[in-house]
């Protein structure tokens, strides 16, 4: 965790090492002696490192001093603590580090190092207790936004504060925004499934809740990068509200996969912010600091040579060994940087289904898992289930061994029930009214129902955290494999003049399960374009892959109330 304090440098550390010693005292472990005060003329001395041993196997080492750089540059104090673990130790690395311009950073690093052969490391190091007593008591901020261990509920009158930490581009930190389903009451949902959730997150996340008011103003206002239905969704730095590719950025966590198994989900909502937190490189006073070098007559008093040549042989030896543990830590905050600018310059999804690894290597692994030739997609077949397709083949008349496009509104609403991902909300006359105009019925039928191929096909995807953003992304950047839908026929939303007009609106306003909103009602902006000329027939639909995990089709006719019909 990397977070600043408002309070001095002195006072940081001097809580910390409260904090800390309080823990080692519940644990049943010697309380460390209080470090000896420094003079103020001495504030930028060095304090010479030293280990303290608190019981069997429990070792504390504290140093301090100017950061590297120069005079003026500023200073540190640092205290790592080593305790015993089942197959190995367990290591806490609290720093505090105040640069010229007078901001505390404070980093806390939770390691696990196994010894034995055979032994693997543990895949997820727990969040320290420490962590979480000290945001509170250190009012700890990631730039605009509080750093609280718990998540925090916010109204309607919240939203514009929400949206400028999430555009802010001092943050650091990703932010997790949960939605609570409209059939569940806010407190119980934030009780029951959002905290367990999120417990992995302290200090490495900043966790909001939306109640009822707070999500309709956050998804008119960001209307790329929403989140509804129970979903919990993870908003990375450098937000840019206005980008639709923007928002494949930010992985959801749906519904149905927290409810599922929430252990699991927990785990899988920490990867990104674990990720980020490894890989994020260090604010300038952070990474001037020195790597910890504990004296050897700390570590080794009475037993060194008495031989002065073999003394200052090993002196000679601990200095190389110094330099070349900062070389290592020099090179690692190079590789930071530059897996920061490969990830701007890729802006590739990171879906909270997938581990990305925390090195270049791991990052590549990721890379490639994402390419559209390794993604696999299906069409709808027979009652054995479904079966890859090759691109465009899907629909098509007379292809071998895949199911024909219906010629009629009348074969296509009965066989609706070959996509399960779909659920038809609407009234089946106005599509079936569309057979009475022979001379293009016909073709409006397939296309439509390559239409509903595409959409099932994403659905398929989406459910897995896998489609790499909205419906109309989908169909620019169809996968290998899959059916393509022609992009300029995919809309995302109407316009903001029907938006506004109460009876348009009110037209576009079609039924959907009480699950997805109480009222049964939801606008379907985003549609097809199954024609052209003044008839237009058009599909409407609404996306709930992040909530429900389907996709609701409520209207399928004649093209609704705008300003070019009459």
């Amino acid at each position: 965790m990397t977070v600043t304090t408002a309070l001095p440098h002195a006072d940081a550390v001097a809580l910390a090492d409260q904090r800390l010693a309080a823990w080692l005292k519940h644990e049943g472990c010697e309380e460390p002696p209080p470090v000896a005060h420094r003079p103020v003329a001495a504030e930028a001395a060095e304090i010479p490192a030293e280990r303290l041993r608190l019981g069997g196997r429990v070792l504390l080492d504290r140093d301090g001093g100017p950061l590297r750089g120069g005079t003026g540059a500023g200073r540190y104090d640092r205290r790592r603590l080593r305790t015993p673990a089942p197959h190995g130790t367990h290591q806490l690395t609290l720093t505090m580090a105040t640069g010229a311009e007078g901001r505390t950073w404070v980093r806390l690093e939770a390691e696990t190092h196994t010894t034995g052969s055979g032994v693997r490391t543990p895949c997820r190091v727990p969040v320290p207790e420490l962590a979480s007593s000290l945001l509170p008591l250190l009012d700890a901020a990631d730039g605009p936004a509080a750093v609280q261990a718990a998540p925090r509920v916010l109204t309607a009158a919240d939203v514009d504060g929400l949206i400028d930490e999430l555009c802010d581009p001092e943050r650091r930190l990703p932010t997790v925004v949960a939605s609570v389903p409209v059939n569940h009451p806010l407190d119980a949902w934030v009780e029951d499934v959002v905290r367990p959730l999120c417990r992995q997150l302290p200090g490495l996340a900043t966790v909001y809740v939306l109640d009822p008011g707070a999500r309709t103003e956050f998804n008119v206002a960001l209307e790329y990068h929403t989140v509804y239905g129970g979903a919990v969704r993870t908003y990375l730095p450098e937000v840019d509200p206005a980008s639709r590719q923007d928002g494949a950025r930010h992985p959801v966590l749906a519904r149905h996969r927290i409810e599922e198994d929430l252990r699991r989900a927990a785990g899988l909502l920490a990867r990104e912010p674990r990720r980020l937190a490894a890989e994020q490189p260090l604010p300038p006073p952070l990474a001037a600091v020195p790597v910890l070098r504990v004296p050897a007559p700390a570590v080794r008093a009475g037993t060194g040579p008495d031989d002065a040549g073999a003394l200052a042989a090993l002196a000679h030896e601990e200095l190389q060994d110094h330099a070349e543990q900062q070389a290592r830590a020099d090179e690692l905050e190079r590789v930071r940087h530059s897996l920061r600018r490969e990830r701007r310059g890729r802006r590739l999804p990171l879906p909270v289904d997938e581990p990305s690894g925390g090195s270049a290597a791991g990052l590549r692994r990721g890379v490639q898992a994402r390419g559209l030739a390794g993604r696999h997609c299906v069409s709808p077949g027979s009652a054995g289930g479904r079966r890859p397709v090759a691109p465009g083949a899907v629909g098509r008349p007379g292809t071998p061994g895949l199911p024909v496009a219906p010629d009629s509104f009348t074969e296509l609403m009965a066989r609706l029930g070959e996509f399960p991902l779909l659920t038809f909300t609407g009234d089946q006359k106005s599509a079936l009214a569309l057979d009475d105009l022979r001379c293009t019925g016909a073709g409006w039928a397939r296309l439509t129902w390559d239409g509903l191929t595409a959409l099932q096909e994403y659905a398929e995807a989406a459910v897995r955290g896998e489609a790499g953003g909205d419906f109309k992304q989908w169909c620019e950047h169809t996968p290998a494999g899959c059916h393509r839908f022609p992009p300029r026929k995919a809309v995302r939303g109407e316009s903001r003049t029907v938006f506004s007009h109460t009876k348009w609106k009110r037209e576009r306003m079609l039924p959907v399960p009480e699950c997805v909103d109480v009222s049964r009602r939801a606008f379907m902006g985003a549609h097809l374009r199954i024609g052209g000329g003044r008839t237009a027939p058009r599909l409407h639909y609404l996306d709930d892959c992040s909530g429900s995990g389907r996709i609701y089709v409520g209207y399928i006719g004649l093209h609704l109330t705008n300003t070019r019909t009459n």
